[in-house]
Formats: C-alpha cells, sequence, structure tokens
C-alpha cells in the first residue's frame, strides 16, 4: 500500500468555511524554520515533531511550518484556525501522524482540495498498525513517479478509518524505526518534485538514518543491563521507546487508557496503579508533563515516597532541540534512572 497520497480533485470541494475554525488569520501556524524567501518546496507539518524531521531531510531547498509549535496545544483536540487552512492551501507536502491523533489535519487537506498535494502519514508508514505492514524503503512503490486513480481514492478515505484504533499506540514519533519509514519516505517524495535536489534529501536522509542507528544502539545499550524490567506509565506515549529498550510496561492499560481519554480513574483501577510502587514490579515511572492532572500527580508522588525515579516525557518538541537531540536525552534519562 502506498502510503503517500496525492489528492485528486474533489467533486464538491469542502469549502474552508465549512471548518469549524478558532481564531482569524492571525492564529494558528507556527514556522519551525526553513527559507524565509518562499523559495523551493513548502512543508506543513502537524507537530514540531515532524516539522523538525521535514527541516532536516529537506535542509535549504524547502521552508516548514508546524502547526502544534508548543506543549500549549494539544493535537487530540486542536481546533484549526483560518490561518492554518491558507497554511495547507499553499503546501506542496503535508506530514501528519495519523491514527487519529491529530485529525485536524484531514480537515484541512479535504478542504484545500488540491490534486497536487502530498500527504506523508506517520502511523501509516510506521508498520505499527495491527494488521497492517508500513512501506518501509518504499522505493519500488514509487518507482514511476505515480499513483494510480484506484490508489488515490482508497488513500483519501485511509485516515478516517484508522481514527482511534483498537490496540494501537499512535504516538509513532516515539518509534525510532517508524521515523526511520517516515524520513525515507519524504526524501524521496521530496526529490520527485525537486529532481535538481533528489541527491542532497538522500544524502540529508542519510545521515539522518545514522543518527537514528545511534539512538538504537543507546536503546540496545540499555536493553543489555536491563531488558525484562517494568516500568510504569501515565500514558503510552513514550512506550515505542520504552520497548526499545527492552522495558516491560506492567501499567494497569485501564489507568493509560483513561488518563488519555481525560476519563476517571476508577478507585479499583488506581490502587492497582499505586501498588506497583510498593511491591517493586516496576523500576521507573515515565511521567507525561503535557497531561498532569490530580490522578497522575498521586501516581507521580507513590513513585517518589517509594524511590522510584521518575523520567518526564513531552508529546511536543522541547524549544531549541532537534529530535535526535530530543531522543538522545529522553534515552540518557532512562538510562540514568536505571542505573
Amino acid at each position: 500500500m502506498v502510503m503517500s497520497r496525492r489528492l485528486p480533485a474533489l467533486l464538491l470541494a469542502v469549502p474552508a468555511a465549512a471548518l469549524v475554525l478558532s481564531g482569524c488569520a492571525s492564529g494558528g501556524a507556527g514556522a519551525s524554520g526553513g527559507s524565509s524567501d518562499g523559495s523551493g518546496l513548502t512543508i506543513v507539518a502537524s507537530t514540531n515533531v515532524y516539522g523538525d524531521i521535514a527541516q532536516t531531510i529537506g535542509g535549504d531547498a524547502v521552508s516548514v511550518t508546524s502547526i502544534i509549535d508548543s506543549a500549549a496545544k494539544d493535537p487530540h483536540s486542536y481546533e484549526a484556525t483560518a490561518q492554518d487552512q491558507l497554511t495547507i492551501s499553499t503546501a506542496d507536502v503535508v506530514i501528519e501522524n495519523g491514527g487519529g491523533y491529530d485529525p485536524f489535519v484531514d480537515t484541512l487537506v479535504d478542504a484545500a482540495g488540491s490534486d497536487d498535494l502530498v500527504v506523508l502519514n506517520a502511523s501509516e508508514l510506521s508498520g505499527l498498525i495491527p494488521g497492517e505492514e508500513g512501506t518501509g524503503h518504499a522505493e519500488d512503490e514509487h518507482s514511476d513517479g505515480e499513483h494510480s486513480e484506484e490508489t488515490h481514492a482508497e488513500e483519501d478515505h485511509a485516515e478516517g478509518d484508522h481514527d482511534h484504533i483498537e490496540g494501537f499506540n499512535e504516538h509513532v514519533w516515539y518509534s525510532v524505526t517508524a521515523m526511520d519509514a517516515l524520513a525515507h519516505e519524504l526524501a524521496h517524495e521530496l526529490g520527485e518534485l525537486d529532481p535538481d535536489n533528489a541527491s542532497t534529501f538522500e544524502d540529508n536522509y542519510e545521515s539522518f538514518a545514522a543518527d537514528l542507528g545511534d539512538l538504537t544502539s543507546a536503546a540496545d545499550a540499555i536493553a543489555a543491563d536491563h531488558a525484562g524490567e517494568g516500568v510504569a506509565i501515565t500514558e503510552p506515549v513514550p512506550l515505542y521507546l520504552l520497548e526499545s529498550a527492552g522495558l516491560v510496561n506492567e501499567t494497569p492499560a485501564a489507568f493509560s487508557e483513561a488518563i488519555e481519554e481525560g476519563t476517571d480513574v476508577s478507585p479499583a483501577v488506581l490502587a492497582d496503579t499505586l501498588a506497583l510502587f510498593d511491591d517493586g514490579s516496576v523500576s521507573l515511572l515515565a511521567y507525561n508533563e503535557q497531561t498532569a492532572g490530580s490522578e497522575t500527580e498521586r501516581v507521580r508522588e507513590a513513585a517518589e515516597a517509594a524511590g522510584v525515579p521518575v523520567v518526564d516525557f513531552t508529546e511536543t518538541l522541547p524549544d531549541g532541540e532537534s529530535y535526535i537531540e530530543w531522543m538522545t536525552a529522553n534515552l540518557t534519562a532512562i538510562s540514568d534512572a536505571l542505573a
């Protein structure tokens, strides 16, 4: 299955005014870097995580804008603005997480009604969705640089099918292999759109892939000493990274699901979660700083009282850090906590 899609012209274009928009043209997207003179390809990313990866692969040949550019914005509930719609309407490439994480992107893309827009869905590319395979290095699937109309039609409806997939952790940017697949596909698509810079995009990808390899080595080093050790989480945000280090999530599924969905945790489930820190079941608590509440704070307090290290994680890229720097720091924090 081809995971990037060029949208066909819509028979009935969805008007931008039909969007549920908040604010006016002054709100919305934040730039994550790129050329400032308007030259080159334009990439719009749903979050600054993907914006940074796009800038890394595209370099000076692209201009990148990230819609979610701070921890204050929640992609799950974000309401697109008129400025976001304008930004999407002028893009050559859009990168979304998919999997129900950033559904506002599909609304914006559908309203844009472009037949040339390339949309990359990180979840679909990842190969992590149950029952599906990602493209990995999908050069063969793009060998002619074109997609059939049948493929277009199937892909246009793929996003809705992947909203809130049971058993799927949509936080795929914490998966090194998923980001390798995305970066490789992005380099290929940029090369199709800008053949003069294709070799540069490929070189940038190879450099990024080497850095991802260093992340894998760091995770393997943790696994060598700590494989099989239990951890607790407040949300499954960093779970792919923890699992790559050989760690096992011992948290009751009902707890992390309730926190992620913003619903109350039952007393019994909360008690089971707190008990993890009393019986030595877990070696650390992975704590999502961006969704802290009374229940997660109780869990944190229990961990600290039991002497269990707490490692903080975020969903968006910290200011001033690249994706590689961010993930390196996360792995270092995990290693230090387990030492």
